[in-house]
């Protein structure tokens, strides 16, 4: 189902995906952190569905779907570290700053910092492209909505 998103991600010259396209494979992104810990829990489902509602302007419906297609594709998808720099090469870097705060929203939804998922999410951070800094401070909004 996926087969041609995924090969257009891992081109060697990937070109930007369409609108649909990116939305799924950040989408993706966000289903792989929630699942890095071993334990994908409903209240993780249902924070991407929030944060991808926010995002795109999602309806109630449309989210879940768009969520739904992401656990999909994020189960197709080829190992994090490809995964991601294909995201890099063909996503503008505007959608992939923004898309670091919400995985820090879902690596903090449980209120434990697990070390698993921080990990994971410094390694898609820097694959793709946004810095040390940056990722900080998107972590530190989240912690300050949170408290």
């Amino acid at each position: 189902m996926f087969a041609d998103l995924l090969r257009r991600l891992t081109e060697p010259m990937p070109q930007t995906l369409p609108d649909p396209d990116a939305r799924l494979a950040l989408a993706a992104l966000l289903v792989r952190v929630a699942r890095s810990d071993g334990e994908y829990a409903s209240d993780e489902a249902s924070l991407i569905d929030r944060l991808l509602a926010e995002r795109y302007g999602l309806s109630p419906f449309e989210a879940p779907k768009l969520r739904a297609d992401a656990e999909a594709l994020e189960a197709e998808a080829p190992d994090t570290v490809r995964f991601t720099r294909a995201i890099k090469d063909a996503v503008a870097y505007e959608d992939r700053a923004a898309v670091i705060e919400a995985l820090w929203a879902v690596v903090l939804a449980d209120g434990v910092r697990d070390e698993e998922e921080t990990s994971l999410l410094r390694l898609v951070a820097n694959l793709l492209g946004v810095n040390d800094r940056d990722s900080a401070l998107a972590r530190q909004r989240v912690e300050a909505r949170n408290a």
